[in-house]
């Protein structure tokens, strides 16, 4: 059986999609990674969306890849866990917010964005997940 390169690899993609989740919270945690005038601060409306699409974006191609290599789900139940899984994972962000100081948790917009940005990211994963095959 011939070796797997790490990009078929359904592990290393899986500590990426976990790597990015330690991320999001640690950027849950108030000030100390959005000081006062950094970029989350610049004064463009809905600009938090906007981050939060993005970064939900990139966890949705990062759990796409991870499950399309596991298991190899079909392309609609694939897109369903991965919105769904990231939405939680959303809630759990805005919950998680609540609780420091100059965060705004608990806003619908956000998380909406948030699921979004996954169901996004799946969908572009199987788009490009050729680029990945051998």
């Amino acid at each position: 059986m011939p070796s797997l390169s790490f990009r078929q690899s359904a592990r290393f993609w899986a500590g990426c999609f976990v790597l990015w989740f330690i991320v999001l919270n640690l950027l849950s945690h108030g000030d100390r990674f959005h000081p006062p005038g950094s970029f989350f601060s610049i004064d463009l409306p809905h600009i938090d969306k906007i981050v939060h699409f993005g970064y939900f974006f990139g966890g949705g191609g990062l759990f796409s890849a991870a499950l399309f290599f596991a298991k190899k789900p079909g392309w609609g139940r694939l897109t369903l866990i991965v919105t769904v899984t990231l939405s939680i994972l959303g809630v759990w962000d805005e919950f998680h917010q609540s609780f420091f100081a100059n965060r705004t948790g608990n806003d619908p917009g956000d998380w909406l964005a948030d699921t979004l940005g996954a169901l996004c990211g799946a969908l572009v994963f199987r788009k490009l997940h050729r680029r990945l095959l051998p």
